[in-house]
């Protein structure tokens, strides 16, 4: 293009035109070649990320994705976490630590706001980060496993004597699970601990005694670095300050920069509802039904789409989540004895047997002593009637069908309707269901009046005479007129 255009210029302008040209080419390529020491004005930036809720894979997603985030994003100065949680599940916080340890940005972490707690997981989250804070009127701690309890104040185990110092330890396999539970959880903490320079003794004594700390008292011990009743607090605190990185100190800068508030997204949110467990059952079970009831009544459709939708998106739910195989084995022996007392009625023994199963299969589906991350119990007495009553009507469906004359054949003829074309008493020729038919009556009858068939005997209809009190013929009833 540029060079057709200095063509063109040369043959109407001459050497003026083509000066002109060699001119400006010169600041047409300014604007696309920088020298290598140019760099654009870019504020500094904090992504503020805000957790409140129990720790799950939800939250996980949000803050992996948040911390990523804020690495790409240039000159970050920090990322700063708002938290305000009970606890939650223990491979959930792993990642989210992993991604604070392994984070080339600063993370702070800002127990918020007054009333807020970092009860549990929340304790780990708070010593993994590089900077720990808390409002006034907060707390943290109890960071004690919950399937273990506080161990602090057992007595000590007696010395074995000398008679028994050979003999095996009686302690059953519950108990050295639960020991090695605690002792992994108090060597992770304390690991923490040494890494950002805090308490370490206090770290083991949250793990061990469930020890807790309100904020003036953890600034006391050594447990967090600064309290701020804000965010913007926290940030005019930390400017000019230094933190310990793995490529160096690195010095904040927290006065001018820009906040992006990272508030959970469509995402975090819709992953957060999914991982309730309480949605992932109902899901689940209304995949279920919904192909039990595309099996039931093909051609459909809507049942069958729904139910593997819906039962997809527990599968994705329950791979999130701590699930009992025992639990899950249990709840589809349920279902399959409810479908077989529908197809195979037993008096109730396989019915019985599959709701108890059900409910089993129900209460140990997820295996977490985390109460956020339980099926609650009136959803599963919920689920349970609205189960019964399903399979209820299933059962009154199958024997009304069996009760049913056959539509084919000798017993579907029996009880209809043919009108009387000649003959009788004796044999004659009737109409029915649309065709002539031999017919056999005791009784006279004349042409066009109606009569029922009684039974067929070869290819002769068994017919009686309609008497005035019986009931009208129904439409189905009139197709041998």
């Amino acid at each position: 293009m540029i060079g057709w255009l200095a063509n063109a210029l040369f043959r109407r302008c001459g050497c003026v035109g083509l000066l002109a040209l060699l001119w400006i080419l010169p600041g047409l390529g300014a604007d696309h070649v920088r020298p290598e020491s140019y760099s654009p004005a870019v504020a500094p930036t904090i992504t503020l990320l805000s957790v409140k809720g129990a720790i799950g894979p939800g939250v996980s997603d949000y803050l992996i994705r948040g911390i990523e985030s804020a690495a790409a994003t240039p000159d970050s100065q920090l990322v700063l976490i708002t938290l305000d949680t009970p606890g939650g599940l223990v491979s959930s916080l792993r990642d989210i630590n992993q991604a604070i340890l392994g984070s080339r940005v600063p993370v702070a972490c800002l127990v918020y706001p007054s009333g807020a707690r970092a009860a549990s997981a929340g304790t780990y989250i708070l010593y993994a980060c590089h900077i720990a804070a808390m409002a006034s009127a907060t707390s943290l701690g109890a960071a004690t496993p919950v399937q273990l309890g506080p161990m602090g104040n057992e007595p000590p185990e007696p010395k074995p004597s000398e008679n028994e110092a050979e003999k095996p330890v009686g302690d059953s396999n519950s108990q050295k699970l639960e020991r090695k539970q605690l002792n992994d959880a108090i060597a992770y903490i304390r690991a923490l601990a040494e890494l950002r320079q805090r308490n370490v003794e206090w770290a083991e004594k949250a793990v061990r005694d469930a020890a807790t700390l309100t904020a003036s008292e953890a600034l006391e011990a050594n447990v967090i670095d600064y309290i701020a009743d804000t965010p913007q607090q926290l940030l005019a605190i930390l400017d000019g300050k230094s933190v310990a990185m793995p490529g160096g100190a690195r010095i904040l800068n927290t006065e001018n920069a820009v906040v992006l508030d990272r508030s959970p997204d469509w995402r975090a949110r819709f992953i957060n509802l999914l991982t309730n467990p309480n949605i992932a059952y109902i899901l689940m079970l209304l995949g279920i039904y919904g192909l039990l009831l595309e099996f039931y009544s093909p051609g459909a459709m809507l049942p069958g789409v729904i139910g593997g939708i819906c039962l997809l998106l527990a599968l994705y739910a329950f791979q999130l989540l701590p699930i009992s195989y025992a639990g899950g084995g249990l709840l589809l022996l349920g279902i399959i004895l409810l479908l077989a007392e529908a197809m195979l009625p037993s008096f109730g023994i396989l019915g019985f047997g599959g709701l108890a199963a059900f409910v089993l299969g129900s209460v140990f589906l997820v295996d977490s002593e985390v109460e956020a991350f339980r099926i609650a119990w009136p959803v599963i007495a919920l689920v349970s009637v609205v189960s019964l009553l399903f399979f209820l009507l299933l059962i009154s469906f199958v024997f009304k069908t069996r009760k049913l004359s056959g539509v084919a054949g000798a017993e579907g003829m029996v009880g209809e309707y043919a009108r009387v074309i000649e003959g009788f008493p004796g044999r004659g020729r009737v109409h029915f269901m649309g065709e002539d038919w031999q017919g056999d009556s005791e009784q006279a009858l004349s042409p066009g009046q109606r009569v029922r068939v009684l039974g067929l005997k070869g290819l002769v209809l068994k017919l009686a005479e309609v008497k005035s009190g019986d009931i009208e013929p129904t439409e189905n009833q009139r197709r041998g007129d």
